[in-house]
């Protein structure tokens, strides 16, 4: 294992280390329970780093923030960075999105509004949830949540209490069976 990917996964652990066993229950109820407590959204923004697949958790966000937008004059900057970023052939961050639904938000780009990302936004929103979603489920980072294991730090098998040491103090080993 690489140290920057040690690191980075004792970052994850370390911050992930303040969730309740029950706060993570509760992000395998839905998808959208997840994405809507923030340690779960950090949690799940995390595990898709460690996939190397953010780039969709990342569209999500910028796309809920850019509907958070109060006057027309903030829309057009944020409609082109996400653009940009995210949409357009060969973005550094390029989102997996079929053809039509490329072509209908490019399109909504020269005239931005509130809901200019929607169609691009609920298509991601479906894969996360048909696919990246249900592998975080399985995942061990998510399972060591759940269980109540502090996941920066490995887990700890207790030891067995049938007999110690001290229990064969005198007591002499009979060789004469193996003779």
């Amino acid at each position: 294992m690489n140290i920057q990917y040690a690191q980075f996964h004792k970052a994850i652990f370390c911050f992930l280390s303040s969730v309740s066993p029950e706060e993570a229950m509760k992000w395998g109820e839905s998808f959208d329970k997840l994405l809507s407590q923030k340690d779960g959204l950090d949690a799940f923004t995390k595990f898709l780093k460690t996939e190397f697949s953010e780039e969709n958790i990342e569209f999500w966000m910028a796309c809920e923030d850019y509907k958070k937008s109060k006057t027309t004059n903030e829309l057009f900057p944020k409609a082109k960075t996400i653009y940009e970023m995210f949409i357009r052939k060969d973005a550094p961050k390029e989102v997996n999105l079929d053809f039509k639904t490329k072509e209908v938000t490019s399109q909504n780009i020269e005239q931005p509004v509130i809901t200019t990302f929607d169609a691009a936004q609920n298509t991601v929103y479906r894969l996360m949830e048909q696919d990246s979603y249900p592998r975080f489920l399985r995942s061990d980072l998510y399972l060591n949540l759940v269980k109540g294991r502090n996941p920066g730090r490995p887990t700890l098998r207790r030891r067995s209490r049938s007999f110690t040491v001290n229990d064969f103090q005198g007591v002499r080993p009979d060789f004469t069976i193996w003779h």
